[in-house]
């Protein structure tokens, strides 16, 4: 049957319909995001140019997406590992705070306005006393903001009663760091779906009515993960991604399990994604200048879309690979974002050349890996639909996976 997979960015709305049989893409649409008066009108619009369909999926990054902000036990454990997982979630990650909250700090977090907040802290067994203290001083600050609570699994009922009562928004979730070295993110990113859902995205005054809420199941770098887990299986070999949009540039890497370093404390994620809030080809096109000055990656004043690509991407890669990320053994290197999809494939492709050599970068580069440019919004689409129709999934990856 013919389904939609709609994608709602904060510029672009994109809708690939896509045979469930067969996961073939039997039509790609785009128009602008119509957020100056209702997001729906441009889906609608979308929809009814797609033709008849049998169910609709939708994805949604407008409004600025999902702002998270990480509190945490030890910088560099647990208040590390949450924020690896929100970044997971799909969360753009607005602040980070370990230890025991104080009033400034409070203070800060707020400021960040964050729509949800990850509370972490503790192993299994461990340290109880300042996840239990921070959840305290979230209570007293009288600041409904959602909560997901994924700490030391024996205060868990205990802060999430306490936070409920206090009228709070709340959902609780296995701890990100049960043992040491030991990251379990599907659980938190399962709770920051269902708060992002139920509170956040209904929030953003994007739609006049309550339809758009109901239609939306994920953030959009979340479905976009999930299709990036698909994709790997499709590739069978370590797979990088990079997402290059208005506003930021989104870095994902799947790679596959091997022995991790002994001193990775805070565990180690084979799927990971990271985001450059200051690396966009539309919004932010002074923060692609001030980077690639700062790193001393090669581009001119005047540069066009697909040269501030390139550095936006060879900016983006080095601060994936510095937080940890070995990519020497990456087969497969695809592009997204309207950028490259609007481009001439070829020279969409060649964008990626500075980065697969970026002998500069400090960071090993993969031997030989090929390259191709996600044209049919397949990661987001392959993401939506893994669940209820994983056949389909697999299907769109695979036609990727060996797309020239």
């Amino acid at each position: 049957m013919r389904v939609a997979c709609v994608d709602v960015g904060s510029t672009d709305t994109k809708c690939a319909v896509v045979d469930t049989a067969t996961g073939a893409v039997l039509a790609s649409l785009s128009a602008p995001t119509t957020v100056e008066t209702d997001v729906l009108d441009g889906v609608d619009a979308l929809l009814a140019a797609a033709g008849p369909v049998a169910g609709v999926y939708c994805c949604s990054s407008a409004g600025g997406g999902l702002r998270l902000a990480v509190v945490g036990f030890e910088e560099l454990v647990s208040a590390e590992a949450a924020r690896r997982v929100a970044l997971t979630a799909g969360a753009r990650v607005v602040g980070c705070f370990a230890g025991r909250l104080d009033t400034a700090a409070v203070r800060a977090l707020r400021a960040s306005r964050p729509d949800v907040v990850l509370l972490a802290g503790g192993t299994d067994g461990g340290d109880g006393d300042t996840i239990r203290h921070n959840a305290g001083r979230l209570a007293a600050a009288r600041w409904r903001v959602p909560v997901v609570v994924a700490g030391n699994r024996d205060a868990r009922d205990e802060i999430t009663a306490l936070l409920g009562a206090r009228g709070m928004p709340v959902a609780a979730a296995g701890n990100v760091l049960p043992r040491i070295g030991v990251v379990e993110p599907g659980p938190a990113r399962a709770a920051i779906r269902e708060l992002f859902l139920a509170h956040v995205i209904g929030g953003k005054r994007l739609s006049r009515g309550p339809r758009f809420g109901r239609l939306v199941t994920a953030a959009t770098p979340d479905a976009v993960l999930s299709g990036v887990e698909v994709l790997a299986r499709a590739v069978g070999g370590d797979l990088l991604v990079v997402d290059v949009g208005g506003a930021t540039t989104d870095v994902y890497s799947a790679l596959q399990p091997r022995e991790q370093a002994p001193d990775a404390v805070a565990g180690t994620l084979w799927q990971a994604r990271t985001v450059e809030g200051d690396l966009g080809v539309r919004w932010n096109v002074d923060g692609v200048h001030d980077a690639a000055a700062r790193e001393r990656v090669a581009l001119a004043a005047g540069a066009g879309p697909l040269e501030l690509a390139a550095a936006a991407v060879t900016v983006a890669v080095r601060r994936h690979a510095r937080g940890g990320r070995d990519l020497r053994h990456v087969v497969s290197v695809i592009a997204s974002g309207g950028v490259f999809r609007h481009a001439d494939p070829a020279a969409a492709r060649a964008a990626l050349g500075p980065v697969l050599h970026d002998h500069a970068g400090g960071w090993a580069l993969p031997r030989d890996p090929r390259t191709a440019v996600d044209a049919s919004y397949v990661l987001a689409a392959a993401g939506l639909l893994a669940a209820d129709h994983p056949a389909a999934a697999a299907g769109l990856c695979a036609v990727l996976a060996h797309a020239q």
